[in-house]
């Protein structure tokens, strides 16, 4: 059997033990301790924020999502729809000028039955791509490798999202 190192992630397994309570929603919990590092928060607009994902798919993973609780895109008003896909594409063009990726895979999955590990509040994700960035070790040996660890991550985006303007 072969093991994966990955030091970096005790913290966030202790953090959901020893401070989320079961059960409650991670798009509002986090944005309401008001420590945005610890919580990966990169940008607060008016009605939507940015987060990272902490069970990335890809180095860069990130989230947008509405700041009012909300399970479905109808639920949102002109306003709070408008902010939100503004934002998306500040970050398409964030990570894309971080990170040099090639491409990006972004999309929401709204509902359990869709894929939504989070299917009670919406939230956009956004994940770079390169070219290559897929290997045999998710076929093979059932294992995702992630390139950066979360925290190196979040201090390279916070600078772009400190000047962050939305059109």
């Amino acid at each position: 059997m072969e093991y994966q190192f990955a030091p970096w992630r005790i913290q966030y397994i202790k953090q959901e033990t020893t401070e989320k309570k079961e059960g409650d929603c991670i798009l509002c919990y986090y944005p309401a301790l008001n420590d945005d590092e610890p919580s990966l928060i990169l940008y607060r607009g008016k009605y939507n924020f940015v987060i990272m994902n902490r069970y990335p798919y890809n180095a860069g993973h990130i989230m947008v999502a509405p700041l009012r609780h909300c399970g479905a895109l109808e639920g949102l008003d002109e306003e709070e729809r408008n902010e939100h896909f503004a934002i998306v594409a500040q970050c398409e063009k964030i990570l894309r000028e971080v990170f040099r990726c090639q491409g990006f895979n972004i999309g929401m999955n709204i509902g359990r039955v869709a894929g939504a590990g989070v299917d009670y509040h919406i939230h956009t994700h956004i994940v770079p791509r390169w070219n290559g960035d897929t290997n045999f070790m998710p076929v093979i040996a059932n294992t995702k490798v992630i390139n950066e660890a979360i925290a190196e991550t979040y201090r390279a985006l916070s600078p772009y999202f400190a000047k962050f303007e939305v059109c």
